[in-house]
């Protein structure tokens, strides 16, 4: 009889500089004993924690995304509101959940790409698009209900043999 190796724990990684529920993680990765890094190129406070590390990567377009897309591994957390960084983070098979409770799947996130392009498009030739809507409270609620959902997929998929 052959011990299996435990499987690795699973890590949370959020693309923080425009995050807006950086506590929520926390308080969730708390109640899981789970490892959180913080991502950004801006000045991000953290709770000083063991849990929970800052990685300041250097400013530059796609730095922190580049820094999670290496690191997140089947079965990590991924917290973004950044498509083309969740479709990186999916062909990883990490779970991915935006910061307004919305999953990124492999079944959506085709969808999701095709309509940033036209949204680019459109704002490249000059069309005014008003932008994504503000956070609201119910983004919240939507967002700790998919993070737990997101943890315990991650968890179910890694107790299978």
């Amino acid at each position: 009889m052959t011990d299996s190796p435990e499987p690795k724990p699973i890590e949370v990684f959020v693309d923080a500089d425009a995050c807006p529920v950086k506590e929520e993680v926390y308080r969730v990765a708390r109640r899981y004993g789970l490892k959180v890094y913080v991502v950004a190129n801006g000045s991000v406070r953290v709770p000083r924690e063991p849990l929970i590390e800052l990685i300041a990567v250097e400013q530059g377009p796609d730095i922190a995304d580049d820094w999670i897309a290496a690191h997140a591994e089947s079965g990590d957390i991924v917290v973004t509101a950044d498509i083309p960084l969740a479709h990186r983070c999916l062909q990883k098979c990490a779970e991915v959940v935006g910061p307004t409770g919305r999953p990124f799947t492999t079944n959506s996130i085709g969808a999701a790409l095709a309509q940033r392009g036209i949204m680019e498009h459109l704002r490249s030739s000059g069309e005014i698009t008003g932008g994504p809507k503000p956070f609201a409270p119910a983004d919240r609620s939507r967002f700790l209900a998919a993070l737990d959902e997101a943890i315990n997929r991650s968890r179910r998929k890694r107790q299978t043999p």
